[in-house]
């Protein structure tokens, strides 16, 4: 069994009559990358400034795998833990200099002063910052500061690293970049929570999703576990080259009545009127079907015996995004409407 390094334990942060954080109880395992997804205002950020200290819970608590390797209930703790790295909200430096702000935080987290010089460099050579090393941090553009939060979060090579909207102000290449990162801070043991309303984001690069409105935790797995509180399942066929608007109309009604039998016969409307529909900008139908996985083999086989003069398949995979994104949409949805309904009751 995985080595538990975070327990959130009946955690609760209420501000005046408002409960920000309602009775979270989660467990973080040694090298896991955990997502805390939910929509603005969801408890995200108070839930992370409790970890990072920077609040104090109403009621429950944290406990925290420290240096000495117990699990150590975090209101207890008064030294600095420096196995933890934290970067919360869009960061604000000092008037210094890169090299000065990362040399600063590093002494502060005891990191060996014989090795911080090296540090800094192999940092920003990583983020791509090496030349603004002796530059100024006003002069330094959103994305550029977001970086330089990252590195300080990294400075003193933590186990647990706590990211909160870590992609703000990156363009989609520092993204990917950034996802890499992550994934290598993985692949060396360490453990990453990261808060992020970005979808895509999350589903790339994280083990496991907490779903969370209203301070409450709504689901908390894997994506292909989480599945199961979704009421419909796709699957995305992309194929070689673009369908002609006038043939997709009587191809589709064709694909139909092929794939009828495998189809799902109780789709929601206001999710799709229509079971298999084309998406032109990523040139791929999109197919609901019964959510079974020999269904999907019977799919495939008749997309490719029956459709072979129609069109030719590249890819034929249930896309991770588009599930996280429905998984998001059901169970966030269902909420919003089970707290409007509930608020309407009370007035």
């Amino acid at each position: 069994m995985s080595e538990v390094v975070i327990k959130l334990e009946n955690l609760t942060k209420k501000f005046g009559s408002l409960i920000a954080v309602n009775n979270i109880n989660i467990s973080v395992s040694r090298g896991e990358i955990i997502g805390l997804v939910g929509p603005n205002g969801a408890g995200k950020t108070t839930t992370i400034k409790m970890i990072a200290k920077l609040l104090r819970p109403t009621s429950g608590r944290i406990l925290v795998r420290t240096n000495s390797g117990e699990l150590e209930d975090l209101s207890k703790i008064s030294r600095t833990l420096s196995n933890m790295g934290f970067l919360i909200d869009i960061p604000a430096f000092y008037n210094m200099t890169a090299y000065d702000l990362l040399k600063y935080f590093a002494k502060l987290q005891n990191y060996p002063r014989d090795k911080i010089e090296s540090r800094i460099d192999e940092l920003l050579e990583k983020f791509d910052l090496s030349e603004w090393k002796h530059a100024n941090v006003n002069n330094f553009s959103k994305g550029m500061t977001q970086k330089l939060g990252l590195i300080q979060a990294l400075i003193h090579d933590p186990e647990i690293i706590i990211l909160d909207e870590p992609q703000t102000g990156l363009d989609p290449l520092a993204r990917i970049k950034i996802r890499q990162i992550l994934k290598e801070l993985k692949d060396q043991g360490k453990t990453v929570f990261v808060a992020s309303h970005l979808l895509y984001e999350i589903s790339e690069i994280c083990d496991k999703i907490a779903l969370i409105n209203h301070g409450m935790i709504l689901g908390f797995d894997t994506v292909e576990n989480l599945e199961k509180y979704i009421k419909v399942r796709t699957v995305s066929c992309q194929v070689l080259e673009p369908i002609e608007p006038q043939v997709l109309g009587p191809l589709i009604k064709r694909m139909n009545a092929s794939l009828e039998p495998y189809l799902d016969k109780n789709l929601d409307k206001k999710i799709s009127k229509i079971p298999i529909r084309f998406k032109p900008d990523e040139q791929a139908f999109e197919i609901y079907y019964d959510g079974k996985e020999q269904s999907l083999a019977e799919i495939l086989k008749i997309l490719v015996n029956e459709f072979e003069a129609d069109f030719t398949i590249v890819s034929f995979s249930k896309p991770r995004t588009s599930r996280l994104e429905m998984i998001y949409e059901q169970i966030i949805g269902n909420d919003e409407e089970s707290s409007n309904k509930l608020n309407k009751v009370k007035k």
